[in-house]
């Protein structure tokens, strides 16, 4: 596994980033978001959003757990889930994310641990916020061949 850091100046250049790595997901990805409270994985997640062309507003999940946003383009349908209030990977299977992860692109927030069951191949973005908060490094933990080449295409484009 190869991995790769972004560092992403502010929330704009964060949504900005997410657009990039949007148009380059496909029906059947699946990406983890890891950090902390105010680490921008749903800043992140409004960038993959845009760059998927789907329905928003893309809000944070944390109280009704997951989302389903149609393509506005014709392409996949995003499932944004966020996992904070799960116990553990039993729960995040009840949720029968497996129903539409073939047709869609999933985003799990807080995921680590629990949603790398969900697909052989997923990218984990691990997301740390510096000091002032505005700026952060994404460093991106590709597994699968999928992952390792999208990684490639989305550092070239740097």
């Amino acid at each position: 596994m190869t991995s790769a850091i972004a560092r992403l100046d502010s929330a704009d250049e964060t949504h900005v980033w997410g657009a990039r790595l949007g148009a380059l997901l496909a029906a059947g990805d699946v990406v983890v978001l890891t950090g902390g409270l105010g680490a921008g994985k749903t800043t992140l997640t409004q960038g993959i959003a845009e760059g998927l062309g789907v329905r928003g507003p893309i809000t944070s999940p944390t109280f009704v757990i997951a989302r389903i946003h149609p393509s506005l383009v014709g392409g996949p349908a995003l499932v944004h889930v966020d996992a904070y209030r799960l116990g553990g990977p039993d729960e995040l299977d009840d949720l029968d994310l497996d129903a539409d992860i073939a047709v869609s692109v999933t985003v799990v927030e807080w995921g680590a641990g629990m949603a790398e069951a969900l697909a052989t191949e997923h990218l984990e973005i691990v997301l740390e916020p510096d000091a002032t908060g505005e700026a952060r490094r994404a460093t991106l933990l590709p597994t699968g061949d999928r992952f390792e080449t999208l990684v490639g295409e989305l550092s070239q484009d740097a």
